[in-house]
C-alpha cells in the first residue's frame, strides 16, 4: 500500500468506495448475499452507484426479509443467480479497490467474509484484499471506547449526525459509512484523517484483535459468575472462538462454506 508524502493531506478528500451487503442472516460461512452496492465518490462528481439484486438459492428467512424487505418470492423472481452476483461484486472491487483508494465498510469483518464464502462456495477461490479498509465501527470502539450503547450503524450515524437515508438498503447504508468515515477521519485528523492509508489499516488489524480479545475476556467473567455449567460452558466456548477469530481482520476466519 502507499505512504501518503503529504502530511497535512486526508486521505478522506480523496476518491473513495463504500460497500455494504444485505444478507439472509448473520452467519458468514452459511448465509448468502440478497443484495450488494459499492459506489465510487469522487470529489466533484456525482458518486457512481453499482447495485446488484441475488437469488441466494435458499430461503430468506423472514426475519431477514422484515429487516431490508427482500422476500424470497421477489428475490427468485427478480433476483440474479448467487454465482453471478458474487463474480461481478468481486470484479467490481478489483477495478476500483487499491492501495490509495480506500474501502468503507461498517462491520468489515461481516461484509468482506461473507462476500469471500460466497465466492469460494460458487467459484472455489477467496476474496482479494487489494487495499486498506476504513470500518468506522473498528475505529470508533477505538477512540470513543467507553461510550455506553449500541455501535450499530444507525447508533453512529445519530450519534455523530451523519445522515442515513434508509436502514438496511445496501445503497444508504454504504453512503452511510462513508459519511461516517469522512467525520471520523476529521474528528481524529492525526491519528485517523491523515494516516497513511496502509498503516491505518494495519491499525485496524491490531484494534479489532484488542477489542475482540476485551470482548473474550468479558465473556469469561460472565462463565465465572455463571450458576449454570452448561451455560458457563457455552460462554467459555464462545470466548475461545472470539479469540480465534481476533487475529482475522478484515476477513474473519470462517470454515469452508456451507
Amino acid at each position: 500500500m502507499a505512504i501518503m508524502t503529504n502530511p497535512t493531506s486526508s486521505w478522506a478528500d480523496g476518491p473513495l468506495l463504500a460497500f455494504d451487503l444485505e444478507t439472509t442472516g448473520t452467519d458468514t460461512g452459511t448465509d448468502r448475499i440478497v443484495t450488494g452496492t459499492l459506489i465510487s465518490i469522487v470529489p466533484g462528481r456525482e458518486p457512481q452507484v453499482r447495485t446488484w439484486l441475488a437469488d441466494p438459492g435458499v430461503e430468506i428467512p423472514a426475519e431477514a426479509a422484515e429487516v431490508h424487505g427482500i422476500s424470497t418470492d421477489h428475490a427468485r423472481e427478480h433476483g440474479r443467480p448467487a454465482a453471478e452476483v458474487a463474480a461481478e461484486i468481486a470484479e467490481a472491487l478489483t477495478d476500483t479497490w487499491h492501495p490509495t483508494r480506500p474501502l468503507c465498510v461498517f462491520n468489515a469483518p461481516f461484509d468482506l467474509s461473507l462476500l469471500d464464502s460466497e465466492l469460494r462456495r460458487h467459484h472455489g477461490r477467496k476474496l482479494e484484499v487489494t487495499g486498506p479498509v476504513v470500518d468506522p465501527r473498528c475505529l470508533d470502539k477505538r477512540f470513543d471506547r467507553y461510550r455506553k450503547g449500541k455501535r450499530t450503524l444507525g447508533a453512529l450515524c445519530e450519534h455523530y449526525r451523519v445522515r442515513l437515508d434508509s436502514a438496511h438498503d445496501a445503497t444508504a447504508d454504504a453512503l452511510a459509512c462513508a459519511r461516517l468515515a469522512w467525520r471520523l477521519a476529521k474528528t481524529h485528523p492525526d491519528e485517523i484523517g491523515t494516516r497513511a492509508l496502509a498503516a491505518l489499516h494495519e491499525d485496524q488489524t491490531g484494534w479489532h484483535r484488542d477489542q475482540q480479545h476485551d470482548f473474550a475476556g468479558f465473556l469469561d467473567r460472565q462463565a465465572d459468575r455463571a450458576t449454570d455449567t452448561a451455560e458457563a460452558d457455552g460462554l467459555r466456548a464462545r470466548a475461545a472462538d472470539v479469540r480465534a477469530r481476533a487475529e482475522h481482520w478484515p476477513l474473519a476466519l470462517v470454515a469452508e462454506p456451507a
